[in-house]
């Protein structure tokens, strides 16, 4: 299970001038703010954006300056290969060690959606041990409790984390994980293409239609 939500995009309009520094083209830019507010790329921006990106890494410098905001939730494992991307990302997360035994521990707080009704039976069962380590632990404060709470509480709990980054890793991340075998990089690539000229910029990044 994933989950994304509270997205935001910034830094367009600044990120689009600075595609125009190096040729002094300024006077051709035909973007601007609609009525609601957004920044809305021109044919004669988008043109030029597409082209950079096509470029290559040197040329498309300018998209590392959209940042992207997200809240993201998605279980442990997931996010030890999220991890990967160190490089221009930022992420702060629920607090695990801190909050844990703040709020019952439930099967929705888990990704299960893949386990069998046999093995989903069985987490139950674990599941409601991890709730009962979890109300002596709030009840008596025994580090012992809390110790047993955190060496046995399983990779498919759910962390959020509000996560920062751009769209050259976006891209990185869509063209190595869109194919992969967790289903959790499936639902985040779909929201990558979602993003304002996500399928223009990036499609140019990997030379197809996106």
């Amino acid at each position: 299970m994933l989950k994304v939500e509270r997205v935001s995009v910034m830094n367009l309009e600044n990120a689009m001038r600075g595609a125009r520094n190096p040729l002094n083209s300024w006077d051709r830019s035909d973007s601007g703010y609609d009525g609601t507010g957004r920044y809305v790329l021109g044919a004669n921006d988008l043109a030029l954006a597409v082209r950079l990106c096509a470029a290559g890494s040197d040329h498309r410098k300018f998209i590392r300056q959209i940042i992207v905001s997200m809240d993201v939730t998605a279980p442990m494992y997931w996010w030890k290969e999220f991890d990967t991307y160190k490089v221009g990302t930022v992420a702060n997360s629920t607090s695990t060690m801190h909050k844990l035994h703040a709020k019952p521990l439930e099967v929705a707080d888990f990704s299960v959606d893949h386990l069998t009704s046999a093995s989903l039976a069985e987490f139950e069962r674990y599941a409601a041990y991890l709730e009962a380590v979890r109300r002596r632990y709030a009840e008596g404060k025994d580090k012992a409790d809390w110790y047993d709470l955190i060496q046995l509480l399983p990779s498919s709990y759910n962390q959020m984390r509000t996560v920062t980054m751009n769209y050259e890793v976006l891209a990185n991340i869509y063209y190595a994980r869109r194919n992969h075998k967790l289903d959790e990089w499936h639902v985040l690539c779909a929201a990558i293409l979602e993003l304002p000229y996500a399928r223009e910029l990036l499609g140019a990044v990997g030379g197809e239609a996106l």
